[in-house]
């Protein structure tokens, strides 16, 4: 039988228009209300609670801000069933937030109740893809907004991959209509640590599916990328951003900052040179 949910999910090419936005923290809430031209905000769905939100957050949705609640404990990549209780309380800030789509990683994160600390690749083989398909199945019924999955930043590669990442995305969208979050500082990072090509990703992926994309800093330490969220965004990352406006225009791009804030006209200077890459950009 079919859920109300799913009744009236739409399909993964019906695109919400985000516009230009920045990743809400509290620690920066003041700044991001002040931001000029900033068209919507994601917020870590396990960092606030639906009946108590941000008054940062409630001022941003008074002004018409467009608010995302993006999850980074769901776990769907795990060979577990996903936690009802997880579910629910993502369904709710959505509902809370009054958000057109809520957004988690494809990513391994628990197992047998110890947690991994950290969002690990899952083996992209067809049995995996047949457990990951059925989790997704399952947090869309629950879900009241359609979901859009994320790539991750990996330092590792199983060694039995029967599927680049962007065709093990492609099969997962076509088996379950889940849209995409592409992280393009993600690629690039998997670029340096794996030796894959963002561009021949970019080439595999559905981006029809796209739901929108996410922009943020690293640095190279050791000849390994940490994707930290934590540093400028450097000009390789933003190449890959035109690669994929080469391809589609996004339907919404979000700098992601968790660290080391700089002030609030770097931020605005970082959100500006997103912005120089999607007015020259035409989708081919």
């Amino acid at each position: 039988m079919t859920s109300p949910a799913s009744a009236t999910r739409p399909r993964a090419g019906t695109k919400t228009t985000l516009g230009v936005g920045l990743g809400w923290r509290s620690e920066i809430d003041t700044v991001v209300e002040r931001q000029p031209g900033l068209d919507w905000v994601e917020v870590v769905a396990e960092n606030i609670c639906a009946d108590h939100l941000p008054t940062s957050l409630t001022v941003l949705r008074r002004r018409g801000v467009t608010v995302v609640p993006h999850g980074v404990g769901l776990g769907l990549g795990g060979a577990g069933l996903p936690d009802p209780e997880r579910l629910d309380r993502l369904a709710a800030t959505a509902v809370a937030l009054d958000s057109p789509l809520v957004t988690e990683h494809l990513a391994f994160v628990r197992a047998g109740g110890l947690e991994a600390g950290h969002l690990l690749p899952v083996p992209r083989t067809r049995d995996s893809l047949r457990v990951i398909a059925e989790n997704v199945r399952i947090a869309q019924d629950q879900l009241p907004v359609p979901l859009a999955l994320e790539n991750i930043a990996a330092q590792l590669a199983w060694p039995d991959d029967e599927f680049t990442e962007g065709e093990f995305l492609a099969e997962l969208v076509a088996r379950t209509g889940v849209r995409l979050l592409i992280d393009v500082a993600n690629l690039h990072t998997n670029r340096v640590n794996l030796g894959t090509d963002p561009a021949a990703e970019l080439d595999r992926l559905p981006l029809e599916a796209l739901a929108y994309v996410h922009v943020a800093g690293g640095t190279l330490v050791d000849g390994v990328w940490h994707d930290t969220h934590a540093h400028p965004v450097t000009e390789p990352v933003l190449e890959v951003l035109a690669e994929l406006c080469a391809r589609v225009a996004p339907p919404g791009v979000l700098l992601e900052r968790d660290a080391a804030f700089p002030p609030p006209s770097e931020l605005a200077g970082e959100l500006d040179a997103i912005r120089r890459v999607l007015e020259g950009s035409t989708p081919r």
